[in-house]
This record gives C-alpha cells, sequence and structure tokens, in this order.
C-alpha cells in the first residue's frame, strides 16, 4: 500500500515538473549551491485539511539538506496573513506557497509578493485581486456535480437530501461545490433541506449542524457535506441519535478517516477526492521547478475522481497527513 502511494506522489511530481518548460540551466546550478528559502503562509491551520496542506509542504522540503521552510498561520486574519506576507520577504525568501483557506482575495498581500519579484504558488484557494505565478487545485463544481449523480442514482431521484455547508456565505469553494450539486439534484424529485447556519468545516461543526437537523426532520435519507470533516462530525451526531441505517452521507476532500469510515462499510458512502497532501506536496514541486528556470502552466487542476466502497482501497492511505 504504502509504495502504491509513493508511486503515486512521484507520478504527479514527474507530470508537474513536466508540465513546466524548461528556460534556462543556470538557475538549476544555483539552486544546488546555496540554501534555498521559502515561505508556507497559511491563512488559517484550523481545520485537518489545511493542516494536512502545510504538513505535506513541511514533509517534501525536509528530503533536502539545502532547504529552510518558514511557515507561517494568519489564525483567519487577513490582514495578519498580509503581514506574515511582508515577514517572509523580508527574511529573503526564494519562493512562497499561500494555503488561502476560506480567503476569498488577498491584493495587498499579492501586491507586494509581485513587487518583490518572488514566485508564488497558490494552493486550492485562487485568490482573487492580485497576480500570480501558478495555481493548483480542485473542480470544485465538478466535485459537487459527481456528488450530486451519486445521490440522485442512489436515491432513485426521491427522498429528503440535508446540506450542510462550510460558510461564509461568499465562500466560492463552498458555493461551487453545493451549486454543483444542485445542478444535477434539483431537476430530481429530490426534496433538499439546508442548514441555516454554516459549520466552519470542522467536526464540531457538523456535529452541531446535523443534530439540529436531526431534531427538525424524523426522516432524512442522504446528507451532502461541503467538506469530509464536517461529514465526519455529521456522522457522529447521527449515530448517537441511532439513526446511521436510515441515511447516508456524501462529502467532499478525501480525508483518511473519511476513507476509512468508506473503507469498513459505514454509511458514509462517498467522498470526490480533493487531498490536501496531493496538492501540498505538487505545490512544493511545482515550486521547486520554478526556481530551477521552468515557466510553469498558470492553472492545473488536479484530478478529483469519485471515491465510494468500489475504489478506497486505491486512494486511503493511514499514513497520510489528510
Amino acid at each position: 500500500m504504502k509504495a502504491r502511494i509513493l508511486s503515486s506522489v512521484i507520478l504527479i511530481a514527474v507530470i508537474l515538473v513536466a508540465l513546466c518548460a524548461p528556460v534556462a540551466t543556470p538557475s538549476r546550478a544555483v539552486a544546488q549551491e546555496k540554501t534555498i528559502r521559502i515561505g508556507m503562509v497559511n491563512f488559517t491551520l484550523c481545520c485537518a485539511y489545511f493542516i494536512g496542506m502545510s504538513d505535506a509542504v513541511k514533509e517534501e522540503a525536509a528530503y533536502y539538506s539545502n532547504i529552510e521552510l518558514i511557515v507561517t498561520d494568519a489564525n483567519g486574519d487577513a490582514a495578519k496573513l498580509t503581514a506574515d506576507v511582508e515577514d517572509v520577504l523580508a527574511q529573503q525568501v526564494d519562493g512562497i506557497i499561500i494555503s488561502g483557506g476560506p480567503l476569498e482575495a488577498a491584493p495587498a498581500a499579492l501586491d507586494a509578493i509581485k513587487a518583490a519579484g518572488v514566485p508564488v504558488v497558490l494552493v486550492d484557494r485562487k485568490l482573487k485581486g492580485g497576480d500570480y505565478t501558478s495555481w493548483i487545485g480542485p473542480d470544485n463544481y465538478q466535485i459537487g456535480v459527481q456528488d450530486g449523480q451519486y445521490i440522485v442514482d442512489r436515491l432513485g431521484g426521491k427522498g429528503r437530501l440535508v446540506v450542510l455547508r462550510g460558510g461564509p456565505a461568499d465562500n466560492s469553494i463552498g458555493l461551487d461545490r453545493t451549486n454543483g450539486m444542485l445542478s444535477v439534484v434539483e431537476p430530481s424529485d429530490i426534496e433538499v433541506v439546508t442548514a441555516p447556519d454554516f459549520g466552519g468545516w470542522s467536526e464540531d461543526g457538523g456535529f452541531t449542524l446535523m443534530a439540529d437537523m436531526l431534531a427538525k426532520y424524523d426522516k432524512i435519507d442522504a446528507v451532502f457535506c461541503e467538506n469530509d470533516s464536517m461529514c465526519l462530525g455529521a456522522q457522529k451526531a447521527i449515530q448517537d441519535a441511532g439513526r446511521s441505517e436510515e441515511m447516508f452521507l456524501v462529502g467532499v476532500d478525501g480525508q483518511k478517516e473519511a476513507l476509512l469510515q468508506i473503507l469498513n462499510g459505514t454509511n458514509y458512502a462517498a467522498t470526490g477526492l480533493n487531498n490536501s497532501d496531493q496538492i501540498g506536496r505538487a505545490a512544493f514541486h511545482r515550486l521547486m521547478a520554478i526556481l530551477a528556470g521552468a515557466v510553469p502552466p498558470k492553472d492545473t487542476v488536479l484530478p478529483s475522481p469519485l471515491i465510494t466502497i468500489d475504489n478506497v482501497a486505491r486512494f486511503y492511505n493511514p499514513d497520510s497527513v489528510f
């Protein structure tokens, strides 16, 4: 299993490097001779997904004795994210990776990076209001579409579906996932009921939202969550209420705890792959290719297959950082 996962990671790295067109060789020699300083700037490390992204970069960087990684956490504060960017720039970093989380835009941060002439790779969140060197992430709308198709097929186009959102209301990642799902579900006869509050992308948030919906509805057939962490919390609330046989859950991300639930044949039925471990490692290798003199594609959408009991063994890795 570990060998298979390692082979997948190596293959992803090879593909990403191949996607970058080399333009010069002198920079490679320079890169091998000096200490390379990289900033891993996180808007938030609130949740397993974002922690996994940052940890994946840490693990990849640790393989190289001449790479110094500076990791920051803005704790969900946009102003602090900009300050963190300015701080790592002051430390003469060679490149920056930004995990924007639920943040929609960071123009001041991106402008400061551009002014410094430093390459920046965005992961997951494609920040608005500024330029960037390269972005790596998923097609969240399409993930929602495939989740929605699974729900419609399994329910036969009828039943009641509960939707749990991460928030805030303008979060384009969550909106894309839910809207993609609804594009398939709404034309059916499935009744969609959306929790009025947001779960904050966390297990605790998902538990609270689901407990409220269980109290409100005596019959629920399926649950869609904008991420796996909330779905794991919702699954616990459903179990505590003794209603696990009544409904199934569908999430997004491919978090290893969710994959284990699918593997074990529980009511956690499916998730769309958006693995932060994979994305973090891919971003590191993309930045290294850029620093070696390659010209990257502006945007790279990583594959996000639907994971169910039929294929989960191919994706589950208990040693993954996410």
